[in-house]
């Protein structure tokens, strides 16, 4: 069989709905195969209803993990059949993470036809599906149970699109369920009433108006905050005497989330409820691997290996919490989570070759 293409497999891959659990099932039927048709070793579990896969080539006793997820968010019809132009293509999940993953699988195949240049080395591959759940599930995260399952390396790449950088920090998760009460009264007299939706709104951009909100670091010029779901009021013509909205905050390292969350209770809501937390991400930019990686990029001439922060957050948390350094490193594009996602096309090839060269790079050093 002939080397993999990668533009081929993020284009399979988007075509999968993976936003639900029929979708996801499909895809990891699709990538249990691609991988059987290589030869590449592997096992499933299950979690949660769930398939993860991990993969592995290389004999070790050095490991390194590379971690990728299949799921996505919710998208419109035609952004599950991928379109390419002007170099990119699109698609749901095409920035986030499925070019990732398509260059992860591209690589640990180019990796299992050349084991003679990592010796002592083992490379796991670990797919999951479920980074993108909003609510942690009955029995937790696929990555964190992969870990506990052993799948654990000296150093773990998290494929999240970083551009080609090296993402060494990435925000804390709080979502807040926010609860307020108000007073119906007859549409026609508002001024009667005491309407939740606006009283609802109001606390929002009063959040914005935290102490916690004005938080600033060398990576970061502030916190996120962001509506995701609001809900009240029941008809039209009745002021709305309950609202609920579910609002995302996105906090730096180095910041409490107990404080943040003590700051909104203050705000006066009736009730603050957190549904989901997950803490922030941070490596020293000078830890060995990242010089690796970071020298890898250089020779390679794709950029000059520099350390980022990302917004977003990722499973490198749950390895970082067993004291395994782990970044983000992904290939470049926009719009995640938009409507006309995008990676690029080449890209996906850089970042192949980036991660067979940081692999052969980093069997060859002293562990």
């Amino acid at each position: 069989m002939g080397p993999a293409d990668e533009v081929a497999l993020v284009e399979r891959l988007i075509s999968f709905d993976t936003s639900n659990h029929d979708g996801v099932h499909s895809a990891f039927a699709f990538l249990k195969g691609w991988m059987e048709a290589r030869g590449l070793a592997h096992k499933q579990y299950e979690l949660n209803g769930l398939p993860s896969l991990v993969a592995a080539v290389g004999d070790g006793p050095r490991t390194i993990v590379w971690n990728a997820h299949v799921d996505v968010v919710p998208g419109k019809l035609e952004q599950f059949s991928p379109w390419r132009e002007d170099g990119r293509i699109y698609g749901r999940g095409a920035y986030d993470m499925k070019g990732g993953l398509a260059g992860m699988l591209a690589a640990l195949s180019d990796l299992a036809s050349a084991r003679a240049s990592i010796p002592g080395l083992k490379v796991k591959l670990l797919i999951v599906p479920d980074e993108e759940s909003e609510e942690a599930p009955p029995q937790g995260k696929a990555s964190a149970h992969l870990a506990d399952e052993g799948h654990v390396g000296e150093f773990v790449i998290c494929g999240e699109p970083t551009n080609l950088e090296i993402g060494v920090q990435s925000k804390g998760v709080l979502v807040l369920r926010i609860e307020v009460t108000g007073r119906a009264a007859h549409g026609s007299t508002p001024w009667e009433g005491e309407n939740a939706i606006l009283k609802a709104m109001e606390i929002y951009r009063r959040i914005g108006e935290l102490p916690f909100a004005a938080g600033r670091s060398e990576l970061f010029d502030r916190p996120s905050i962001n509506i995701g779901r609001i809900s009240g009021g029941d008809v039209v013509n009745k002021v709305p005497d309950q609202c609920r909205i579910d609002v995302d905050i996105r906090y730096l390292p180095g910041q409490d989330p107990d404080e943040i969350l003590r700051q909104v209770r203050a705000l006066g809501a009736d009730c603050v409820t957190p549904l989901y937390e997950l803490d922030p991400a941070a490596l020293d930019p000078g830890e060995p691997h990242v010089r690796v990686l970071g020298d890898a990029l250089r020779d390679l001439g794709y950029g000059a290996g520099d350390t980022v922060g990302r917004d977003g957050a990722s499973d490198a948390v749950f390895f970082l919490r067993r004291g395994i350094p782990s970044i983000e490193f992904g290939p470049a594009g926009a719009g995640h989570h938009g409507p006309e996602e995008y990676v690029e096309v080449e890209s996906l090839a850089r970042y192949r070759r980036t991660l067979v060269a940081f692999a052969q790079r980093l069997a060859l050093a002293p562990a």
